[in-house]
Order: C-alpha cells, then sequence, then structure tokens
C-alpha cells in the first residue's frame, strides 16, 4: 500500500496510533486497497452486549494509550435505555457496563450520540465525501442519498479510522464500484415508509451481495423523502447486505439511468408491481398483534410528530404493547413540541438511545410471552424472525388503527 508523508509519519512515530494504523493497513492489503484517503468523519457501532468484557478492555486499552480521535466521531445506537431497564427485563450489568463504555468512549473523544440516524440529526457529508461509518443501514443511505463514500465499517474499524483520520480505498470508495449492475423499475404506488422499506426488501432479496448496486427507476409518481429512504437504506442492505443504491432522478449519482449504470449494460432487469407489493405487506384482520414495534431505524422527529398526530384522542389496546424509539436529541424535541407526551397519554412505550431490536427481543419473548409482531420496519420483521417472533409490515396508520382504539370523550 503506498502511504503518504503523514501516514509514514503515523508509523514512524510508534504507540498506539501506529498500531492503529498498521491494523487498517492489513485490512487494506486484504482488500487490494491501492493507498488510504482521508476521512472527514467517523460513525462508531459498538454496545455492551455484543462486545462484552473483552471489547470494554479493549477500549480501555485506548484511552490509557492516550489516542484520541481525530476527526469527529459519532457512536451508534445501544443496548440499553437507562431509564427504563427494569421494565424490559434487561439485565442490570448491561446499564453498569454501559456507563462505563459511555465513559471510555468520551475519553477517546467520541460523541456518544447513541443513534443510527445521526446522517438526520448530526452530521451530513457531501457528495463525495469519504467517511468511516458503521452500521449497515447508515452506510447505505450514506452511498446512496448523500453521495458520501464509506464501507461497512467493523466496530474497531471505524473508531481506528476516527484515531487515524484515515481508511482503506476500496470498495464504495472507487469509482468502479459504485455503478449500478442491476435495474429494478417500480410500478407499485409508494405512499408510506413502509412501501418504500417493503421495496427495499423485495430488491434485497433478488440480488443479495455487498457488491451489488441497483438503480430503482421510479414509474408511480412517488417523491421520496428522507424517512422514506430511510427506511429503503435499511432494509435494502438487512435483505441484501447491499451498501448502496440508486433511485434514478433522485439520489445524487443517479441523475439519468446511464449515470447511475456508469454507461454499462445491466446484468438483469426486474419490475416491482403493486401486487408485488400487496403479497409483501399484509395482516389477518381478525387479529391483534401482541406487540407494534416503530424502530430500525429510530425515528425522526417529523415521525414522532405524525405518530403524535394519528395517536390523538386514542389509547392502546389491553393486551397489546407499542414501543417506539428515537434519539436522545430527538426525544427532547419532540418533548418540547409536546408529541412525546401524546404518545405516552396514549400508552406508548418511548425508548431512546436504542433501537428495539438490540434490546433482547428473544429475552422479551420469553419473558412477556410476545410472539405477533406488527411494525413498519421491514428490516425488524427480518430481524425479528430469528428471535421466534411471526412478523407483519403494514403502513404506520394501519399499524396505529390495528393496535389501537379511540378514547370515549
Amino acid at each position: 500500500m503506498q502511504l503518504s508523508k503523514v501516514e509514514q509519519e503515523m508509523l514512524d512515530q510508534g504507540g498506539a496510533v501506529a498500531q492503529a494504523l498498521r491494523q487498517q493497513i492489513a485490512v487494506g492489503d486484504f482488500f487490494d486497497a491501492p493507498h488510504m484517503v482521508e476521512i472527514a468523519n467517523a460513525h462508531f457501532t459498538g454496545d455492551p452486549e455484543v462486545f462484552g468484557e473483552a471489547g470494554l478492555e479493549y477500549l480501555e486499552g485506548l484511552t490509557l494509550s492516550g489516542v484520541s480521535c481525530r476527526v469527529p466521531t459519532t457512536r451508534n445506537a445501544t443496548c440499553v435505555d437507562l431509564e427504563q431497564l427494569e421494565s424490559f427485563n434487561q439485565l442490570s450489568h448491561l446499564s453498569e457496563q454501559e456507563l462505563e463504555v459511555r465513559r471510555t468512549l468520551t475519553k477517546l473523544g467520541v460523541m456518544v450520540v447513541n443513534t443510527c440516524i445521526g446522517y438526520q440529526t448530526v452530521y451530513q457529508p457531501q457528495l463525495g465525501e469519504h467517511v468511516a461509518w458503521g452500521d449497515t443501514g447508515t452506510v447505505a443511505y450514506a452511498n446512496s442519498v448523500l453521495g458520501a463514500r464509506s464501507n461497512y465499517e467493523a466496530g474497531p474499524s471505524s473508531l481506528l479510522a476516527g484515531i487515524t483520520g484515515r481508511t482503506p480505498a476500496y470498495g464504495f470508495h472507487l469509482d468502479k464500484n459504485r455503478a449500478a449492475q442491476y435495474v429494478v423499475t417500480v410500478t407499485a404506488p409508494l405512499t408510506d415508509p413502509a412501501d418504500w422499506g417493503a421495496v427495499g426488501a423485495m430488491i434485497g432479496s433478488r440480488y443479495r451481495g455487498y457488491d451489488n448496486v441497483v438503480a430503482i427507476v421510479l414509474e408511480n409518481g412517488s417523491s421520496p423523502n428522507s424517512d422514506d429512504l430511510k427506511y429503503l437504506s435499511a432494509s435494502i442492505s438487512s435483505y441484501g447486505s447491499m451498501a448502496m443504491f440508486h433511485v434514478v432522478g433522485i439520489t445524487p449519482e443517479a441523475f439519468s439511468l446511464e449515470q447511475a449504470t456508469q454507461g454499462q449494460d445491466p446484468r438483469e432487469t426486474s419490475e416491482i408491481t403493486a401486487k408485488d407489493l400487496a403479497e409483501f405487506l399484509g395482516w389477518d384482520d381478525t387479529d391483534i398483534p401482541d406487540v407494534v414495534v416503530f424502530t430500525a431505524p429510530q425515528l425522526s422527529l417529523f415521525e414522532v410528530a405524525r405518530l403524535s398526530s394519528l395517536l390523538e384522542g386514542r389509547e392502546v389496546l389491553d393486551g397489546t404493547t407499542v414501543i417506539a424509539t428515537t434519539s436522545q436529541m430527538v426525544y427532547q424535541e419532540a418533548e418540547r413540541q409536546g408529541y412525546i407526551g401524546v404518545l405516552l397519554q396514549a400508552g406508548v412505550r418511548v425508548i431512546k438511545d436504542t433501537c428495539w431490536y438490540l434490546m433482547d427481543p428473544a429475552g422479551q419473548l420469553r419473558d412477556f410471552g410476545w410472539q405477533t409482531l406488527m411494525t413498519s420496519s421491514s428490516k425488524l420483521a427480518n430481524i425479528v424472525k430469528a428471535h421466534g417472533y411471526t412478523p407483519t409490515v403494514l403502513p404506520v396508520a394501519e399499524c396505529i388503527v390495528r393496535s389501537t382504539r379511540k378514547v370515549t370523550p
């Protein structure tokens, strides 16, 4: 790998920074990266339930070495809402470990924002800007919607990138790997974030593969907003392990189909129709869900406001639990605006700093007897199957109607 003068100086000075760069060089060598690229931002993924004591010791070792992040570095959603530990039957030691992780990361210069929607609330990289982000949906959004450049960075590699301010130049950092090889025409009307998530799920299932890039052609008059594209990003990565897509005429590297494919003929074309969408979404009208969850990703302020509007004058049905997750920053503003009060009045359980699927859903199925789950998130539906749930994906308003009732004046 060809190193710059600054990078060679990092190696020559020795210590923890040199070790961090050596680990990155090893990754780059594995992927045949010709050089490193400077990054403007890093996004660290890691929580105590995943990395345990060994991970905490690793972080503590970095702090003892005296290193700190040289570019702005944020932290992804964690596995626990410290204020609602007991109500979700989470293990008590997680709160102690989480507090220690937060202290350690802060010493390393990481902004402990605990969010997977930093691109909506913290930082939006520019077109062509290199970043080193963890969290699959976050990376797919950065590459696709913003035109930034990132690979899926593992927890250690995203943190090391924050420390060195660099990452190996392979994968989606390179122009040649950003061209669409597949084209999907969507004729189905897309009117809800759940619809966009469903499209991502179907595309991910059809063209599964990290290196695969799809160009989506809309023939339905749809115009997605940030939340729509957020759910598309989350589901296409969940179902397909894909890190990039184009929406022709919408995303910044796809003003035309020719630009999206970089002038190459697609390997395959396909279509998503209204029938395909209807078959993906659905629910038996006679059934009442055990639990309804709005999460994966965390909700934006606009989404919380919409939930508040839909829940005005309603209450959660007996025997059903409704959960919504968001970031600390969104929660505080939503509370100030009065949205959180409406959700709580309706009986919704609002959690922050985490996404519900990180909170041991299998344990909650066991402890609370939940089995059927309704959500507007295709990503969540894909994940919870492995934990024993029977999930259904429906538009947000349908989820509310089927899990709440009007309050009698």
